[in-house]
């Protein structure tokens, strides 16, 4: 390795280790996954980005992979130590089937006796609501994108631009709809019912969700009158009943901290904290944006 190079090394090592350092400075009461606090503690959990089943999610900056968020619930839900959990939701949605999955098990978690609490970031729309409607209780930013409940199935359509580059496409099925959504022919009248039916039974499960979550909180039809895919601001949500309080990530933490009886300066504890790599590649920006368009899968 030339001198240059190992300059370059290692004034990479020592901002990376100086980043460190900042973060332990400004999180003294957070601990790394897996490690047993001392004493009774609160759990953190992030959703951020798009949600998504993807295993890659994350390291690829594209989102959130349900298997790590399944995983620090279980973790929450074995530990005795933990006896109440933050969700932060950062999030525009994503995968139906993912956010179902995450949902399904902080209801199993929530059985056990131990609160769940919604922190929402800037954003918790589609399937971050739909998660966040299997929490004890919802708190938002003012200015919190939220809602857009509803249902989303996307086709492309390249018929025309195959025409002009003289580009042609078989399919040989075996049944009549299996190669439903091609992108090399426009749907026929009764694909596009199918779909619609796909699109509209998801949306009912969408309601549904929402209704079991927010029982008391919000009747049929003022629910309905919303849930028609528009988003709301994190005080308009409240005023509908879809959030129970306004507040930052630290008021969340005191709520759940009061649910649990313990104390304001009891440990939080990261269960699914990402690494500083990761940090520096995920978001909500591009990457999660392609991963919510690629492919006809039902998207909250």
């Amino acid at each position: 390795m030339g001198k240059k190079a190992f300059i370059a090394a290692f004034t990479i090592f020592l901002l990376l280790m100086s980043i460190l350092s900042l973060r332990a400075v400004f999180a003294p009461n957070r601990q790394a996954p897996g490690q047993l606090s001392r004493g009774d503690a609160v759990g953190i959990i992030r959703v951020e980005g798009a949600i998504t089943g993807d295993s890659s999610a994350g390291w690829s900056g594209t989102g959130t992979s349900t298997d790590k968020v399944l995983a620090a619930i279980r973790e929450a839900a074995s530990r005795d130590d933990i006896k109440a959990v933050v969700l932060r939701i950062n999030s525009p949605g994503g995968s139906a089937v993912a956010a179902q999955e995450i949902g399904i098990e902080l209801d199993k978690l929530r059985e056990k006796g131990k609160p769940v609490i919604t922190s929402m970031g800037d954003t918790c729309a589609s399937g971050g609501y739909w998660i966040a409607c299997s929490t004890d209780y919802i708190m938002a930013n003012s200015t919190t994108m939220t809602g857009s409940i509803g249902v989303i199935m996307e086709l492309t359509n390249l018929e025309g631009l195959f025409g002009k580059l003289g580009i042609s496409q078989e399919a040989i099925k075996s049944g009549e709809y299996k190669d439903i959504g091609s992108s090399s022919r426009q749907l026929k009248p009764e694909e596009r019912q199918l779909l619609q039916d796909m699109v509209q039974d998801s949306y009912q499960q969408f309601i549904d969700q929402v209704a079991k979550g927010r029982q008391g909180k919000i009747d049929q039809a003022r629910l309905m009158s919303i849930a028609d895919g528009r988003v709301l601001t994190g005080k308009q949500a409240q005023a509908y009943g879809l959030v129970d309080g306004l507040g930052n990530y630290y008021d969340a933490v005191r709520e759940a901290q009061k649910r649990a009886n313990l104390d304001e300066n009891s440990k939080t504890v990261e269960l699914n904290e990402t690494l500083f790599w990761e940090e520096l590649m995920s978001g909500s920006g591009l990457g999660s944006w392609l991963q919510m368009r690629l492919g006809p899968a039902l998207r909250y």
